[in-house]
């Protein structure tokens, strides 16, 4: 029997009261969709001789261990992961956790070692079909359950017409394959990947407006369950963030960095209007996941301030005996550029 879901109940309550003292937090497993090869990162610590990354198993076995602890609310992977997980292995049957898939990938997330697609504007792309990643059969009845019937679509505004255009009539297809599907989904906007005649200062501004006017023109019904944006400082998320009190916005992890560096982020976009987090590499980079999702969850509750869980994941790794990447006075240090802005 499957249990309530921790994303749904959170969900519920931001509706119910948009200022609840309530946070979702999410693992995105996806890098598969973007990397390749490097997708599982680099293997620490590393003993001699052995492959630089980890392999795609131990990355699987990574994200059963955290669905199985319980402290993340949705895990987000590709459709090949999920296929395994979610309809063959049942992962997520028994679980409070949500499984999401990657519903799309633009070009600019194309990043195979030696290529350059990602220095060109983003233009749409889906190797993803909903209802094969929802794991359907053509024999099911309507009623039955998907395994997964929630996926992360993303699109990245770049200033520039006929391509802005173009991403806009495939989010148009995507969301009527989610109606005919009964598909749910949560919104990534990325910030311009290429340079596209808006100064760094005006760029957040754009991307409210881009976010706002996107949405105008969908039904509440058919809306995103969240957004998943970038931190671009704490007055844009607030003007976000007051613009609808109906929109629950989370923000992006982005780039490793220190672990204080995680850990004020989440504290930072919670204290100004967010009440969602989905990270990637800040989680698979870690030298411990687990220990660190742990610390995560317990800043995202309020529980402990970032400084005090910086010290005590690093307590967690010396008495496990796992080597830091940094010493703990350099892993204290907040070294994000978006934690910068204002």
């Amino acid at each position: 029997m499957s249990l309530q879901k921790s994303l749904d109940q959170k969900l519920a309550a931001l509706r119910a009261n948009p200022r609840a003292d309530t946070f979702i937090l999410a693992d995105a497993k996806d890098a598969d969709m973007a990397w390749g090869v490097a997708s599982p990162g680099q293997r620490w610590p590393r003993p001699a001789g052995s492959p630089e990354f980890y392999s795609m198993d131990e990355y699987i076995q990574q994200i059963r261990e955290i669905v199985r602890q319980g402290q993340v609310d949705l895990m987000l992977g590709s459709v090949s992961t999920m296929s395994l997980l979610a309809q063959r292995e049942g992962l997520f049957d028994s679980s409070a956790v949500t499984p999401a898939i990657r519903a799309n990938d633009t070009t600019d997330i194309w990043l195979s070692r030696g290529s350059r697609y990602s220095a060109s504007a983003s233009r749409p792309f889906s190797t993803c079909e909903v209802s094969e990643a929802q794991g359907r059969k053509p024999s099911d009845e309507p009623s039955v359950r998907p395994a997964v019937n929630l996926g992360l679509y993303s699109i990245t505004f770049n200033h520039d017409l006929e391509r802005d255009r173009e991403s806009l009539l495939a989010f148009k297809d995507f969301r009527r394959e989610c109606r005919e599907t009964g598909f749910r989904y949560f919104l990534e906007i990325f910030a311009p990947n290429v340079a596209c005649g808006l100064s760094a200062e005006a760029i957040p501004a754009y991307m409210n407006d881009q976010i706002v006017r996107t949405l105008a023109g969908v039904s509440r019904e058919n809306r995103p369950e969240f957004l998943k944006i970038p931190y671009l400082g704490a007055g844009w998320l607030e003007e976000l963030v007051h613009y609808d009190s109906t929109l629950v916005v989370g923000i992006m992890g982005g780039a490793s960095g220190t672990t204080r560096d995680a850990f004020t982020l989440i504290a930072e976009a919670k204290k100004h209007g967010a009440r969602a987090a989905l990270f990637g590499r800040k989680i698979k980079d870690a030298e411990h996941p687990l220990t660190f999702v742990t610390y995560l969850r317990a800043v995202a509750d309020g529980k402990m301030s970032p400084e005090e869980a910086v010290r005590a994941y690093h307590g967690e790794l010396a008495k496990n005996r796992v080597p830091a990447k940094r010493p703990l006075e350099e892993d204290l240090l907040i070294t994000s550029p978006e934690l910068k802005y204002r």
